[in-house]
């Protein structure tokens, strides 16, 4: 290895932000895999952008991989069977607000591979996009922005660094943790052909400083033979909420603010979840789509807390069973972590491309006890987007829409960090998210 030049601070530190409880008790559980579920049920559309359309029919038999969702335009990504069996149904599906077609699929327990899988040959930046779009690659933990859209930037937006996001900063999820564990050569592999493939010149692999086994193994990466010229830097991360946040992770590791409806692309800067790049490499040797995700199954109802490798499609109940299943007060599912989790509207809601926990809690959910404001600054002080909440929740609650784009809240990544430090306990998080919607209606008109 080379010397410790390779681990590098950051360029800049984030304003704002919380210290919040770690609770990575599954940091050293290796992931179990499930078996495969009696029925899955397959969305056409996990990932932000245009559902996919099905091109299966009721009846027909389908393997692992084999698609059954058709992209849907350039922001959109393909979907792929994660069971082997037969095409029950092309049905509706509603869950996180948002409807669509999914395909139900029965099962043989098999799990046969789809014989017309084969490696995926990459020599230039254009296969590197196609491979992105074949996986039915997307965001794998937030938003499901299609890969191949990222990969694929403007010829006048040249790119000068990528970003490896290892931040996975909310308390319970180690999913990506386990992946820097448990598929090494596939990350570094991974790495090595994003950087060489688009010929970007720097690389900054970034996680915070508290997974000491992680940051053993991605120290190696960028001490690689290969990297001669010390290119590829890993970066220690200070720990705090919300560091893995794509705007975030831009400014600490390179100083550069992505501005309001912008992308990193717009600095310079590709960003990469790392299980995302280990899914690229493994997909482009050996012709697998994303077709099962490992998820974390943690939380103070959960009985026997796990990573789980789970066919995409299978209920959340059945996954929950396999954790041993949970307390007989739990009270509440969320698709991800405590801070910017989404509630599951039942058991039968599934895991989709981007869900990278489940977080189950206990206890009876009461609203919070709100008090009037009473004007302590904190939830300015913890935005790391330097937004004022509560003067936010003042233009909404009198109607003062004019004065939102003033106040920037179209800057608001929703990572609940002023609601989580107000002493009155008003929701400022969803008066934020409300008033990026009235936004948003009135340049409309």
């Amino acid at each position: 290895m080379k010397g410790k030049e390779s681990i590098i601070s950051p360029v800049r530190h984030i304003r704002g932000g919380v210290l919040l409880p770690h609770l990575k008790s599954t940091a050293d559980l290796e992931t179990a895999v499930m078996p495969p579920p009696a029925v899955v049920r397959i969305p056409m559309r996990q990932h932000i952008g245009a559902p996919a359309a099905p091109v299966v029919n009721k009846g027909d038999r389908v393997y692992v991989g084999t698609l059954i969702g058709e992209s849907g335009g350039f922001v959109s990504a393909p979907v792929h069977s994660s069971v082997s069996g037969t095409v029950k149904s092309v049905e509706d599906y509603s869950a996180g607000g948002q409807s669509c077609k999914c395909i139900v699929i029965e099962s043989d327990g098999l799990m046969e591979n789809d014989p017309s899988l084969s490696p995926f040959a990459v020599k230039t930046k254009e296969d590197l996009a196609k491979a992105a779009d074949c996986c039915g690659l997307v965001g794998l933990g937030g938003a499901g922005f299609p890969a191949k859209v990222k990969l694929s930037p403007p010829e006048d937006k040249p790119i000068d660094t990528l970003i490896i996001n290892g931040a996975e900063c909310e308390p319970y999820i180690t999913s990506d943790y386990r992946v820097c564990i448990e598929n090494y050569e596939d990350v570094v592999e991974g790495v090595y052909l994003l950087k060489e493939t688009l010929g970007i010149p720097n690389v900054i692999i970034c996680i915070e400083s508290n997974k000491q086994k992680a940051i053993y193994k991605l120290y190696a990466i960028a001490s690689d033979r290969r990297d001669s010229l010390d290119t590829v830097k890993l970066m220690k991360l200070p720990t705090s909420y919300p560091q893995g946040a794509e705007k975030v992770i831009v400014y600490s590791a390179t100083g550069r603010r992505v501005p309001a409806g912008k992308l990193p692309a717009d600095v310079g800067c590709i960003v990469m979840n790392i299980t995302s790049v280990a899914t690229l490499y493994r997909f482009v040797t050996t012709g697998m789509p994303l077709v099962s995700k490992r998820v974390t199954v943690d939380g103070t109802a959960v009985k026997e807390p796990k990573n789980i490798m789970v066919p995409i499609g299978t209920s959340v109940k059945d996954v929950l069973e396999f954790a041993g299943g949970v307390a007989e007060d739990a009270s509440e599912i969320i698709f991800g972590g405590p801070m910017m989790g989404v509630d599951a509207v039942n058991g039968d809601a599934v895991v989709e491309k981007r869900t990278n926990a489940l977080t189950v809690m206990r206890g009876e959910v009461k609203p919070p006890q709100t008090t009037p404001c009473i004007r302590c600054g904190r939830c300015a002080a913890g935005c790391p987007m330097r937004l004022y909440p509560a003067s936010v929740e003042a233009a909404v609650n009198h109607g003062f829409a004019e004065r939102l784009e003033k106040l920037n809240v179209d800057y608001c990544m929703e990572c609940g960090c002023c609601s989580y430090v107000c002493p009155a306990k008003r929701p400022l998080t969803q008066v934020m998210r409300l008033a990026k919607e009235e936004l948003r209606r009135n340049k409309a008109k």
